[in-house]
Formats: C-alpha cells, sequence, structure tokens
C-alpha cells in the first residue's frame, strides 16, 4: 500500500527527462527511484525506444517493473527480468507508412526516411543515410521498397528545409489519427506510429494489468511525444526545465533539467 497522498504509480520518459546529455543516468536517480519502488509506488519507463534497446532501457531505469517502449507501440511486463512478457505490441504495415511517406513528401519534397521493425539485441533501423540522425552505429541502408518490406514498429521522417515542428504541423493535417499517429521526440525527425499508439495508451496497457487509476499517476516527460502521457496522468504532469514549449504549457509544475537531475529532485521532495 502507498502513503495516502502519493502516487500509486510514476511514469517518466527517459531521453531528455530522466537521461543526462551524455546518456549517464545518476546514482542519485537510481536511489530515489528505489526509494519510491520501496515505499509501494510502481515505477514505469516510457520511451520512444523499441524492444531492441530494452537492455538498455533496464539499466536506466532498473526499478521500472514494466516498460512502454516505441513511444506506446511496445508494452514489456520485466517483473521476472528473465522472462519479459508482452502486453502489447502494435505494428503499422509498410506499404501504410509507405503512402504516409508519399503523401507528405507531395507537399513538401523528398523526405530522408528510416523505419523501425526489428525486435532483437542492438536491431538496426533501415533506411536513408542522413549524417542528422544520431545514432549511426544502430542504422542499415536499405532501399524504402525494401525497409518497407514488413510491418513497422515507428517510421521516421526528415525534411532538410524543414523545422520537425513544423513538419509535424504538416503531417498531422494530411494524415489523419485513424491512419497514423504521429510526433516527434527531439531527434530531428517525425515519428510516425500506428494508429491509437502513443504513451498514454502504453501506459493505460500497464494501469489495466496493474489496477491503476489515470488519477493516481504522475508523470514526467521533456518532448511533444509525452503530451498525451501527461495529459493521461491525473496526479501530476512535471516538466523537466529543458523541455519542450508545448510541454511546458501542459505541466503543472517544472522541475529541474535532465542535467540537473529534476526528476530525482521532485521526487526526493515528495517522498520527504
Amino acid at each position: 500500500m502507498t502513503r495516502p497522498g502519493l502516487p500509486k504509480l510514476i511514469a517518466t520518459d527517459l531521453d531528455g527527462t530522466l537521461v543526462h546529455s551524455d546518456e549517464s543516468v545518476s546514482g542519485r536517480t537510481h536511489e530515489v527511484l528505489a526509494r519510491v519502488r520501496a515505499a509501494g509506488i510502481r515505477v514505469v519507463g516510457a520511451t520512444g525506444r523499441g524492444l531492441r534497446l530494452i537492455e538498455l532501457v533496464r539499466q536506466d531505469i532498473p526499478s521500472a517493473e514494466h516498460l512502454v517502449l516505441g513511444g506506446g507501440g511496445q508494452v514489456v511486463d520485466v517483473t521476472d527480468p528473465g522472462r519479459p512478457v508482452i502486453l502489447r505490441d502494435e505494428r503499422i504495415d509498410g506499404a501504410v507508412l509507405g503512402d504516409i511517406f508519399a503523401t507528405i513528401e507531395a507537399e513538401v519534397g523528398p523526405l530522408s526516411v528510416l523505419v523501425e521493425a526489428g525486435d532483437h539485441h542492438n536491431a538496426p533501423l533501415w533506411g536513408d543515410p542522413d549524417p542528422a540522425w544520431k545514432y549511426p552505429d544502430l542504422f542499415e541502408a536499405k532501399t524504402r521498397a525494401e525497409a518497407l518490406a514488413v510491418p513497422v514498429i515507428k517510421g521516421f521522417a526528415r525534411h532538410p528545409r524543414h523545422d520537425v515542428d513544423a513538419l509535424l504541423v504538416v503531417a498531422r493535417r494530411l494524415i489523419p489519427p485513424r491512419i497514423a499517429s504521429i510526433t516527434q521526440a527531439g531527434l530531428g525527425y517525425i515519428e510516425i506510429c500506428p494508429p491509437g499508439v502513443d504513451k498514454a495508451t502504453g501506459l493505460a496497457v500497464v494501469g489495466a494489468a496493474l489496477g491503476v487509476d489515470p488519477d493516481d499517476v504522475l508523470a514526467f516527460g521533456d518532448m511533444p511525444n509525452d503530451l498525451p502521457m501527461l495529459r493521461w496522468a491525473g496526479f501530476g504532469r512535471i516538466a523537466v526545465a529543458n523541455a519542450h514549449p508545448l510541454v511546458h504549457a501542459m505541466a503543472d509544475a517544472v522541475t529541474a533539467s535532465n542535467d540537473a537531475d529534476g526528476v530525482a529532485a521532485y521526487l526526493e521532495r515528495l517522498l520527504g
């Protein structure tokens, strides 16, 4: 049982929120999240990273017993680390994603695209070589036809002359939510997920499994892909100081930046 006045579940984004800019997570953060779990509060890591990076996710947030991955399309119960249980696995048909790329390109011109389709450890993304992509070590060049030959967890698209937020506005105008869920996570690319997939619907799977109501969930985030999760979490919506302006606008409170352990600082005050 959790203490009265505390949430029953804490969900946090990783990159840009819990994780430092140098891709580390501080000992302070690990210690505070362990205290949270010891207080009977469930911990969930909610990230755009897919199942292919689950070991890295578990390293960054070892206190979590459930993970929302792929921006919400994959949900995993890691209560038993040796036997993870997949609770959700949504995909978008490659041909549908190809049509989405083509529809956007008809308005803005050629896009640089990537797709995430593999689940095995450190599976590469496929698509167009692009120096703007932050993780070239986990990338394999493929033609668009090759990359879209299988169902896809998520597609990525970038335009050299459009700011990512501007491209996101265009993409959402052209592609209705019944076709795909489109967002951006701070990587310079829009991200195209299956319809109905976001961190809120992923967390709802966890909440249903645990019997936790949204009003008992506290969430932390920094980018537009966190907005559905923050909107869903009724106990509190917390932005880190380095968050996107749209996240600041939605937040109930702002904590310190990711590099200053903002999540840990907030939770230390909450736990007392």
